[in-house]
């Protein structure tokens, strides 16, 4: 099963480089992610990330409904912070 996650991008790099990317942020992580798949995407736009490569955009009303579903499940998994800072741990 393939899960593309939702983020939103908070730097795009300027240069004319061949292949496009962006600083995108995912709950407070952020990550350099390609953009070629979506060259209209700027600062402020969420898109979907699939392995390291927006594959489309998404409006910022869903972006926050698939983004509440995501911390609703994180909160009903039996995952939990850990309390040392380490790695999520069951």
């Amino acid at each position: 099963m393939c899960l593309g996650i939702p983020g939103m991008i908070v730097e795009r790099n300027n240069t004319d480089a061949e292949i496009p990317s962006g600083l995108v942020e995912f709950a407070g992580i952020r990550r350099r992610v390609c953009l070629v798949c979506t060259p209209e995407a700027k600062l402020g736009d969420y898109v979907i990330v699939h392995a390291g490569v927006a594959i489309s955009m998404l409006d910022p009303v869903e972006a926050a409904r698939v983004l509440s579903y995501l911390e609703e499940i994180k909160d009903k998994d039996g995952w939990a912070e850990p309390e040392d800072g380490d790695a999520l741990r069951r």
